[in-house]
């Protein structure tokens, strides 16, 4: 992670987000049925795959730490786990809005909501793990094996959609999407690509110092 960069993903933050929106409520054209509503798709769904992304990279840094044995790998997991925690509580929020344009309910007990609301669950718990006290090197290798058994919940929220039967879901298997749609879809993933690096680099740091700072102020 090069943490010099932050200034300057920050500022592509600033351009990509406002383009984005420009796309959405100006290029995207109206759906018929949702009207306006469903506009909020265009958040939702870069909240909800950054999300996993960052999930993932817990994941990748947890397996590292548990090879090298390395403290940043350890930070970069705390830091995608937070960043994850905040973009899937996003992604819940936003979906229940939608939902409530599609389906007329804040929320439905299905598949792909429900193994959403626990991967929540489960990260938020690995998040409390991790506040609790014991030794450095200790919680970080609980962490890490924490970290890899959590991702377990991931695929299942990817694939929730082909695991159970039809009758199940209220997400449809597949979206046909309008090309110009398509395309805003497409830009607003792009854009949310900086805000989330730009948040996951400032947390990396924060928790990098304040490792440092403990490092220094242990009383020999």
């Amino acid at each position: 992670m090069r943490l010099k960069l932050l200034p300057l993903i920050a500022l592509l933050s600033c351009v990509a987000l406002p383009i984005s929106s420009w796309f959405i409520y100006e290029y995207a054209p109206i759906e018929q049925t949702m009207q306006l509503t469903q506009k909020i798709f265009y958040v939702h769904l870069p909240f909800a795959w950054w999300g996993m992304v960052s999930f993932f990279g817990v994941f990748v840094a947890s397996v590292l730490y548990l090879i090298k044995r390395k403290p940043g790998f350890d930070l970069a997991a705390a830091a995608m786990a937070e960043v994850g925690v905040l973009f899937i509580a996003l992604a819940l929020i936003t979906g229940s809005i939608w939902g409530k344009g599609s389906w007329g309910q804040w929320w439905i007990w299905e598949p792909r909501l429900v193994t959403t609301l626990v991967m929540w669950f489960i990260y938020a718990g690995y998040m409390l793990l991790r506040s609790l006290n014991m030794g450095r090197e200790r919680k970080a290798a609980v962490a890490a094996v924490v970290g890899i058994a959590a991702f377990l919940d991931v695929p299942l929220v990817f694939f929730a959609t082909r695991l159970w039967p039809q009758e199940m879901q209220a997400h449809p298997r597949s979206i046909g999407l309008d090309p110009a749609m398509l395309t805003t879809l497409f830009v607003c993933l792009g854009a949310w690509l900086f805000p989330w690096l730009a948040l996951t680099l400032t947390r990396f740091g924060q928790l990098r110092d304040k490792d440092r700072l403990q490092a220094l102020t242990i009383v020999e």
